[in-house]
């Protein structure tokens, strides 16, 4: 078993402990001008100290979460890579499902082939090839809002993202669509029985008109909508907004459908990402409250800042996942 120790993020390479009973395992930290190992060196001693402190640590497989709940990857963690390499990515870090987004890449064999809902049918038989040949499982997608700029053709252009969502066997649609559209969304959910994850973005001072931050706002979206329409909750875009994630998830209750799990080191719309467990968005009260309430859906960890540590961060953040959702 292992947890995250809360300590401070001092920004210069250094990693959370890993602990378990009689066991701790610190990263090494910079304290003064005579430590001289510079932060790769600190990087690589805490990759070192991480391998055997999970070696010591019992494991948590996929069998051990609750009933309902599946954890991986948002494939925007790896925008920098190809979708096949996004769910390469997943699968080596310990993720189970993945969160495609429709602008990413699609191969390193077809770099100029952009997964979206306009993939032709061979392109997607490979995709599915690729999730097949892995384990992984998609079960959303994240999409813009190109469907709804043509507002004469507005629900053509929605009809065929369903469309290629339930081609795709995707239980789940994720964006911001217009609050003018959610009739036509509403539609298209009943008919294909695909559910929609309404996102939210941090606060922004510049766009004041920009209300998908606020929960209160979020939640009288969908007031008397099908069931199936609901909340993908960003929570580190709750926090950079100040809001916190805990009170959202007991407001929203069943209307979360999805999760974009993150750490963030402090309120502001650009904090970066932090491993679980040493930001601001209490993450460990975060999972208690969606394994409290019976959650169903999938939670993904997703990272908006790339870093040379990207790879050990997500798998420390699936690991933390596992551990605290995983059955007592």
């Amino acid at each position: 078993m292992f947890s995250a120790a809360k300590a401070s993020w001092n920004g210069n390479g250094a990693r959370p402990a890993l602990s378990r009973p009689g066991v701790t395992i610190s990263a090494p930290t910079s304290t003064n001008k005579r430590d001289s190992m510079n932060a790769t060196y600190r990087h690589l001693l805490y990759c070192a100290a991480a391998t055997i402190g999970l070696a010591l640590c019992s494991t948590t497989d996929a069998a051990s979460l609750p009933k309902g709940i599946e954890i991986g990857c948002s494939a925007y963690t790896f925008r920098h890579l190809t979708a096949f390499e996004a769910i390469e990515k997943t699968k080596e870090c310990g993720g189970d499902v993945i969160e495609f987004f429709l602008w990413q890449k699609l191969s390193p064999e077809n770099p100029k082939v952009i997964l979206n809902m306009d993939l032709p049918d061979e392109h997607i038989a490979a995709l599915k090839a690729k999730l097949k040949a892995t384990g992984v499982r998609a079960v959303n997608a994240y999409f813009n809002n190109a469907p709804f700029q043509d507002k004469a053709g507005a629900e053509a252009g929605v009809r065929k993202l369903f469309e290629f969502a339930r081609t795709m066997g995707l239980r789940k649609l994720t964006g911001e669509p217009p609050a003018d559209k959610l009739d036509l969304v509403e539609k298209m959910v009943k008919e294909f029985d695909v559910q929609l994850c309404f996102h939210n973005h941090p606060k922004n001072p510049k766009k004041p008109e920009y209300m998908n931050w606020d929960p209160k706002y979020l939640l009288s979206l969908m007031d008397k909508r099908d069931p199936r329409m609901g909340f993908s909750v960003d929570t580190g875009h709750l926090a950079r907004s100040g809001v916190d994630s805990v009170e959202t998830l007991k407001m929203f209750k069943k209307r979360t459908l999805s999760v974009h799990l993150k750490d963030v080191k402090e309120a502001k719309s650009d904090s970066g990402d932090l491993p679980y467990g040493q930001g601001i968005a209490n993450i460990a009260g975060i999972l208690a409250e969606l394994k409290n309430q019976n959650f169903h859906g999938h939670i993904g960890v997703e990272y908006e800042h790339q870093s040379d540590q990207l790879m050990d961060d997500v798998k420390f953040c699936i690991r933390f996942m596992r551990e605290h959702l995983g059955a007592k």
